[in-house]
């Protein structure tokens, strides 16, 4: 049963025991295809609230919309050994937690890490995707991008409180949010951040960045064409900050070239990666999913 706050808690078990976490907003709706979100590598399903209150409540078109925490991350249970912390785990986690919940397929949702994700399960489950919006994420991933955000993970300060976590947010990431207004820069804090006591706490485990320390980022990182080319199939939206370091102009303009069905975007005055509520990117994305259901159904 939904909450006050717009979202049902729903708790499932991995295939290695682990207990996991979803929000569940709103109800499956006839015609409708429910919407999975995958957030990105330290973050969490707080990061699609707005969205997925704006599209589990859409005037024309509510849905079902599924927010997941991977392990280690928001309410899921931490994993003892930080090596499954890997998207192939992961992805198999997506697919326990909709099997739980009695969902064959969907469209998905994923930024950055969420949109590996999403290349895994093209290429392992394609019957799952119906859709697919990736934010700020592709088959090839710029180095100088992962290096920045391993960088800030591994020297980012301890805020005493979130006005101080607000401060250290818009210092470090301002120069590429300048479209971001004061209550952007809160909410995004709110999501990253878990409240013990008022004091914020990063809301992931701690082992998930010896995850980072393994990648050499002196040599070319793998690409996911493969797996791009198994979403052909499917309509896909691919949103690109003005300002990302991690997804680039060139490697959007090929993915337009490869997919016979895509719509790009890119948000100004956002890096990576674009908040999902902002920037008019709510209506964008209903409008691309009711497209996509048309063609499903046609």
């Amino acid at each position: 049963m939904e909450a006050a706050d717009g979202f049902s808690d729903f708790y499932y078990s991995s295939q290695d025991g682990l207990r996991l976490h979803a929000r569940i907003y709103g109800e499956a709706s006839p015609g409708t295809l429910p919407v999975i979100c995958l957030a990105g590598l330290t973050r969490n399903a707080r990061d699609f609230h707005e969205l997925a209150l704006f599209l589990a409540h859409h005037p024309k078109s509510p849905r079902r919309v599924i927010a997941f925490d991977y392990r280690g991350r928001g309410l899921s249970e931490n994993d003892r050994d930080w090596r499954n912390y890997d998207v192939m785990v992961e992805a198999g986690d997506i697919l326990a937690g909709l099997t739980a919940l009695g969902v064959a397929h969907g469209a998905f949702i994923g930024t950055s890490r969420g949109g590996l994700i999403i290349h895994v399960l093209a290429a392992i489950r394609p019957a799952a995707l119906k859709a697919a919006v990736l934010n700020d994420i592709g088959p090839a991933v710029e180095g100088a991008g992962l290096a920045q955000i391993r960088a800030y993970l591994e020297r980012a300060p301890k805020p005493r409180d979130f006005t101080e976590a607000v401060a250290i947010q818009r210092m470090a990431m301002g120069q590429s949010f300048s479209a971001l207004e004061e209550a952007d820069w809160e909410r995004l804090v709110r999501a990253f951040y878990r409240d013990e006591d008022g004091v914020p706490v990063p809301d992931f485990d701690p082992g998930l960045l010896k995850t980072l320390n393994g990648v050499d980022l002196g040599q070319p990182l793998p690409t996911f064409w493969p797996q791009f080319a198994g979403l052909a199939a499917i309509p896909m939206l691919a949103i690109r900050g003005a300002n990302s370091m991690l997804l680039s102009a060139e490697t959007l303009e090929e993915m337009g070239r490869r997919h016979p069905d895509i719509e790009t975007v890119t948000v100004a005055g956002q890096g990576h990666a674009p908040l999902l509520e902002t920037a008019g990117l709510p209506d964008r994305i209903a409008s691309f999913l009711s497209r996509a259901e048309k063609k499903a159904t046609g």
